[in-house]
């Protein structure tokens, strides 16, 4: 079983590298990139936790980027993680990202929500790259939501009162950051993030080489559209559960959703 999207506590996954592996070898995953937001913290740890297992690492990363200003997410696979642009990026993105969880902190207590950076970092450890799930988190453990999804819907969504904007970094130099490590760039979660048939052509010219087709959050209906958009544009159907964690996302399961070796291979064959 192949699943290309997976994220640990190095980003806002629930789950440490070893456990996040563990968790995989027992759902019969045999291949699983590990793709946290912004970072490849977690990947040394995850690769010395698959070896152990006997299971196959892919090397990720899910770059928060805009395509004509909408918010699309995407993943790198095959990255070489000791790359110098992508390192730089992954450092800066750390800071950028504390800075913004500092803001939309003082934006919840002046809502009157008594929360605390101290309480964000305690849960989401010092070496996080923070972001909005470990703050909803925060607010389902003091009892103000009931889970994250309400935090988000209420507080931390874009527009809501609790919100920051975020860095822009445009689509296709997501692109380039990763290819630039080796790497190869898919897009992930498509039918979430509302991306057409133009958008993947466009980003296609920009160097993508593949989309997230089977998708925990994806139907039926949409897999297959999707899926007829990547023979049309040549792009690589991808897979993968999007897996954080039950108190972070409780309706995506490690190995949900898998793919075919041969794609696997064609995607790896377009790395760089």
């Amino acid at each position: 079983m192949i699943d290309l999207h997976s994220h640990t506590t190095a980003s806002d996954g629930e789950h440490a590298p070893a456990e996040l592996m563990r968790l995989a070898h027992a759902a019969k995953v045999t291949t699983l990139a590990v793709t946290d937001h912004d970072t490849v913290a977690g990947l040394a740890a995850c690769r010395e936790a698959a070896g152990t297992l006997g299971m196959t690492l892919v090397n990720g990363i899910e770059i928060t980027a805009f395509l004509n200003r909408r918010e699309v997410h995407v993943l790198g696979h095959f990255v070489d993680p000791t790359e110098a642009r992508l390192a730089s990026f992954a450092a800066k993105l750390k800071v950028e990202r504390e800075n913004r969880m500092v803001q939309m902190v003082e934006k919840m207590k002046g809502l009157g929500f008594p929360v605390t950076m101290e309480q964000v970092r305690a849960l989401a450890g010092d070496d996080a790259h923070l972001a909005r799930p470990h703050l909803a988190r925060v607010l389902v453990e003091l009892g103000f939501c009931t889970s994250t999804k309400e935090a988000f819907h209420r507080f931390l969504a874009d527009g809501r009162p609790g919100a920051v904007p975020r860095f822009e970094l445009a689509a296709a130099d997501a692109v380039a950051i990763i290819r630039g490590a080796g790497g190869a760039a898919t897009l992930a979660h498509p039918g979430v993030s509302k991306i057409e048939a133009h958008d993947l052509a466009a980003l296609k010219t920009a160097g993508l080489a593949g989309v997230e087709v089977e998708h925990s959050d994806h139907p039926p209906s949409l897999r297959e559209k999707l899926r007829k958009i990547a023979v049309e544009l040549d792009l690589v159907p991808t897979s993968g559960s999007d897996f954080h964690g039950a108190k972070v996302a409780p309706n995506r399961h490690l190995g949900s959703a898998s793919m075919k070796l041969v794609d696997l291979e064609r995607l790896h064959a377009r790395a760089g």
